[in-house]
């Protein structure tokens, strides 16, 4: 069986997703009422998961929806379509250029580049965009988490216990990991979308990182039942 270039490439995304997907930065806590037990708290490189692309999508959907019903309005302000694919406007730049294919195929021009450049630069800013909003509005917070972990009993060692000293410590990582991990989905969901890979690249980070949580809620669960005290940690 004779193997494409592209296998090469879902193979390449798959697993450089899952890398990213098990980044982390780990905050050493202890329980403040037993000495000598402590956690340590996970904060993911890609902090908000694949919401922002999730998003990303979904606006990018209703964009084209919106632009198909203004052309057959006869008001193409959005772009128009030959057939299922965008030709012009905004919507032919919200549409990524098959630039493998067209690369294998010899047909690749300096529009295709720019075109993958754009649509590039508009994955990655409108993941950041959509990646703070969702740490704002989700709990995902630095004073959100420091209410969570204070409310568990915990504190960082060798700190007094007080909200505000571990909201800042907090705040260090949680704003520096929401934009880069951002900056990184939105590289990952281009980068799948542009090479034409399997699926799209929203598709691709569903799959891996939906396989990947359920591993790390049996790893969990797996904990707790071996470390009873810790439950209810996890229950918060």
């Amino acid at each position: 069986m004779r193997r494409s270039p592209r296998d090469g490439l879902d193979l390449a995304v798959f697993a450089f997703v899952v890398y990213v997907q098990a980044m982390k930065v780990e905050i050493p806590l202890s329980f403040g009422r037993i000495r000598g037990h402590g956690i340590r708290w996970p904060l993911s490189f890609i902090y908000t998961s694949n919401i922002p692309v999730i998003l990303i999508a979904a606006l990018m959907a209703n964009i084209q929806l919106w632009a198909r019903l203004l052309e057959r309005w006869g008001h193409p302000f959005l772009g128009t379509f030959v057939g299922n694919t965008p030709s012009t406007g905004l919507v032919a730049w919200l549409h990524s250029p098959n630039i493998v294919g067209n690369l294998i195929r010899g047909s690749l021009t300096f529009a295709d580049v720019l075109h993958a450049g754009v649509f590039m630069l508009i994955m990655i800013i409108g993941a950041v965009i959509f990646s703070i909003f969702w740490v704002q509005t989700s709990g995902m917070d630095a004073k959100s988490q420091a209410k969570q972990i204070m409310a568990s009993g915990l504190q960082i060692p060798g700190f007094r216990r007080d909200q505000r000293v571990l909201e800042r410590l907090l705040d260090r990582y949680i704003w520096p990991l929401t934009v880069m991990g951002a900056i990184a989905v939105g590289f990952l969901a281009g980068i799948a979308d542009l090479t034409g890979s399997l699926s799209r690249g929203t598709g691709i980070l569903l799959a891996v990182m939906i396989i990947y949580r359920l591993y790390e809620e049996i790893a969990k669960q797996h904990m707790v039942d071996m470390h009873p005290m810790m439950r209810r940690f996890m229950e918060v």
